[in-house]
């Protein structure tokens, strides 16, 4: 796997990723294009590793993953880091945490890598930040394996279901693939069998993923039009595939790997993203950007002594760097970087002597030249000013925690410059008394969109999402489109608790919104057949219903008696359906006032007053 040399690279990272970088006008918000991914060998770098409270601590956990599981330093070190204060900038995290090792097995890197800290309690905090958790699994079989799973339609069907599983059962949002063996280890002459078994997979895999509304990226290397003479790496299908996915995050980088040369020169950039945005929307397309860089040797003169570093020779696999190191790097090379503007790129050469003795004790000396590339603040302005000319999803950094703080604020500027118009989104509800309704009674869920100044937006398509009290996830009951007020009306009939709220998709030119959510609390309607005539000393059988039903509430028969409501018979309760039936008699004739009392989740309530007539 290419991305393997930045295990070691990054297992101690000094900086953070993001920098404060002054004070933003508050009705403006940059554009979240931003996207990254988190190693499990260096999660330490976007938040603390901090732990829940243990439950006989004076503030014990009574919910999951809220701030009163923690302690108060505890939380204000969470604020601090920087997935939490720059979560404005970002709208998405690609967690590096899976690899697929067979049909039904896939590994848990994370926990290997972090044992003293459950996955459980990482994600907890990660969804903290509000922003989506799309977990990136790579393909760790061996040469032609996993192409071959794909040529069998059940251990295709099998591959679905486990990575449609590992999202559902972690609640994840979506997965991103990094099956980069096809490109890299199974040779371009398999490729034109592989591609089609390639998109069968992803068709299938992504219709399960959007049957739970759950969100499917891929990342690959680059393509180019077809009808050009250099293709790229046409295993992966983009056309193909274009329909079916909602990501494609494209590695532009790597362009210089066994000599001395650009990461990802611009124009190489830009004419994938051209080929890209020809074939499916351009908000699906995002452009890599690495935060590291490359330290080549072009030429060793000399005999270089025992204690010089292993593996001097020209041609040698190029040294890696973090770029939140490379200006002291520059400093300690003895080097003034220059920007190469045709590759959008800083670089320099250097050499260094080394003098010592040989294996035999002889003195010896050997001058080595080295040649460093790498991309800095301008060279992420540059590409993220592709991000918007080509009105691009964004941009995915190869990792996160490995750019310096001057990066970080080119890409910040350039959100800002490119910011959405914001949309203000609020809900109210009509017929509602103190947030209640009752059961099967209806009521008119309100909205109101409008832009900061408060001008309506009209034409905007809302989507209103329900989430009842024994759900977990929101669901979408109706849409509708504003009027020329900027709002909409859309009646509901109620039988349960529920949380209602308004969303509306972004677009190039407006931002997505999000409303507070409201609780609507159903007041139960009681049903009840009492008889109006019973014979004196004879069962007197009264029956009925709590909607919604509600299984094991308590009913008491109430009489009237000298102006008080007093109990009669024994008390009993509701059963599955929300039945309940009580019995009582009357040893004296005449006519009685009777009601039914059943308590919901301890709160009274009466059915009207009936008369029996006792002859």
């Amino acid at each position: 796997m290419r991305r393997k040399f930045s295990i070691a690279l990054t297992l101690v990272l000094v900086s953070s990723f993001f920098a404060q970088v002054g004070a933003v006008a508050e009705d403006k918000q940059p554009r979240t294009v931003v996207s990254g991914w988190i190693p499990y060998y260096s999660v330490r770098t976007v938040m603390p590793f901090i732990k829940k409270l243990p439950t006989d601590a004076p503030t014990a956990p009574t919910v999951t993953c809220e701030d009163n599981e923690y302690s108060p330093e505890d939380i204000a070190l969470l604020n601090s880091s920087y997935l939490f204060t720059n979560k404005d900038l970002m709208k998405e995290v690609m967690p590096f945490w899976y690899t697929l090792k067979s049909p039904t097995l896939i590994r848990d890197d994370y926990t290997t890598g972090n044992p003293s800290w459950p996955i459980a309690d990482a994600l907890c905090l990660m969804r903290k930040t509000g922003l989506k958790i799309i977990p990136t699994m790579t393909d760790g079989t061996s040469q032609l394996v996993l192409s071959g799973y794909l040529t069998k339609p059940e251990t295709r069907t099998t591959i679905v279901k486990s990575i449609v599983d590992l999202v559902n059962k972690n609640g994840f949002d979506g997965i991103d693939l990094d099956f980069e063996g096809f490109a890299f280890v199974d040779g371009n002459t398999t490729w034109a069998k592989t591609a089609p078994q390639w998109v069968l997979f992803i068709k299938e895999l992504s219709t399960q993923l959007h049957a739970s509304q759950k969100l499917l990226s891929v990342t690959t290397p680059y393509a180019y039009n077809p009808t050009e003479k250099s293709k790229g790496y046409t295993v992966y299908a983009w056309a193909e595939i274009a329909s079916s996915i909602d990501r494609l995050r494209i590695m532009t980088y790597d362009y210089s790997v066994a000599k001395p040369g650009p990461i990802g020169p611009i124009s190489w950039v830009e004419k994938t993203v051209q080929y890209a945005v020809s074939i499916m929307p351009a908000s699906k397309v995002f452009i890599g950007l690495p935060g590291y860089g490359r330290d080549w040797i072009t030429s060793v003169n000399g005999s270089c002594p025992v204690s010089a570093p292993p593996g001097l020779t020209a041609g040698a696999k190029a040294a890696t760097f973090k770029m939140n190191y490379a200006a002291a790097k520059a400093v300690i090379d003895g080097a003034v970087p220059s920007f190469d503007e045709k590759f959008s790129e800083a670089t320099y050469s250097y050499s260094k002597v080394y003098n010592g003795l040989t294996a035999k004790g002889a003195s010896t000396s050997c001058s080595v030249a080295r040649t460093v590339w790498y991309q800095n603040d301008r060279s992420y302005a540059e590409r993220a000013q592709l991000v918007g000319k080509y009105q691009l999803g964004g941009v995915a950094l190869w990792t996160l925690g490995m750019e310096d703080a001057a990066a970080t604020t080119a890409l910040r500027n350039s959100a800002l410059a490119i910011a959405p118009e914001p949309i203000v989104s609020t809900l109210t509800f009509t017929n509602l008394v103190d947030s209640r309704i009752g059961y099967g009674e209806s009521f008119t869920i309100n909205g109101l969109l409008t832009r900061k100044d408060g001008t309506p937006v009209t034409g905007l398509n809302v989507h209103v999402q329900m989430k009842r009290s024994s759900e977990s996830t929101w669901a979408v009951i109706s849409e509708s489109t504003t009027n020329e007020e900027g709002k909409i009306a859309i009646p509901i009939n109620l039988a349960n608790n529920a949380e209602f709220r308004l969303v509306t998709d972004g677009t190039w030119e407006r931002s997505d919104s999000l409303s507070t959510a409201l609780k609507v609390m159903i007041t139960s309607k009681l049903q009840i057949k009492i008889p109006t005539s019973a014979k004196q000393g004879a069962v007197i059988s009264i029956g009925g219903f709590v909607y919604p039903q509600i299984a094991g509430q308590q009913v008491q028969l109430q009489k009237l008696i000298a102006g008080k409501w007093q109990k009669i018979g024994n008390e009993t309760a509701t059963d599955s359906k929300g039945e309940f039936s009580l019995v009582t008699s009357e040893v004296k004739r005449g006519v009685i006032t009777v009601r039914v009392q059943i308590l919901v989740d301890n709160e009274a309530m009466y059915s009207a007053e009936r008369l029996i007539v006792v002859h």
